[in-house]
C-alpha cells in the first residue's frame, strides 16, 4: 500500500473512503448546493439547466465508476469522455476553479478521512484541468 495516498485509486479502495454510491451522492448533492450558493460558482450553474437531477445523477453515477465501483454511469447514459462532452462550454481558469472550489468546500464537509480528501481534491483537478484546455477556444 502506497504511504502517501492509502492505497486510494487501487481497486475500489477509493469507491469505499467515499461511502460508495450514498457516500458519493452525498458529496454530490452538497457540490450542487454549493454550485447554487457560491457567487463565484454562478457561471458554471448557469450552464447546467435549472432542474439538477439529472445532473446530480449524471455526476454521481460518473464519480462511481471513476473512483473504482461499480460503472453504473455507462449502463444508464452510454460511454463519456469528459473533455468532450465539456467541450462546447465556456470554460476558462475562472470556471474551472469555482468548480473545483465548490467541490473542495463539498468535501470538507463529508465523513471522510483528511488524507482522502486531499486525494481526491488533488485527483479531480486532472479532469478539471483537461475540460478547460479543450473549452479554452470558447472563451
Amino acid at each position: 500500500m502506497n504511504e502517501k495516498n492509502y492505497g486510494y485509486g487501487v481497486d475500489d479502495n477509493s469507491y469505499k473512503a467515499a461511502g460508495e454510491l450514498a457516500g458519493i451522492t452525498l458529496l454530490v448533492d452538497e457540490f450542487y448546493n454549493n454550485m447554487s450558493v457560491f457567487t463565484e460558482a454562478k457561471k458554471i450553474r448557469d450552464m447546467h439547466p435549472s432542474d439538477l437531477t439529472e445532473s446530480r445523477t449524471k455526476l454521481a453515477y460518473f464519480l462511481s465508476g471513476w473512483l473504482g465501483g461499480p460503472r453504473i454511469y455507462a449502463a444508464a447514459f452510454g460511454s463519456l469522455s469528459i473533455p468532450s462532452a465539456h467541450q462546447h462550454l465556456p470554460v476558462g481558469e475562472e470556471e474551472s476553479e469555482a468548480w473545483l472550489h465548490c467541490m473542495q468546500k463539498a468535501l470538507e464537509n463529508q465523513p471522510y478521512e483528511e488524507t482522502f480528501k486531499v486525494y481526491l481534491i488533488n485527483q479531480l483537478r486532472v479532469p478539471a484541468e483537461r475540460i478547460r484546455a479543450v473549452c479554452a477556444r470558447n472563451i
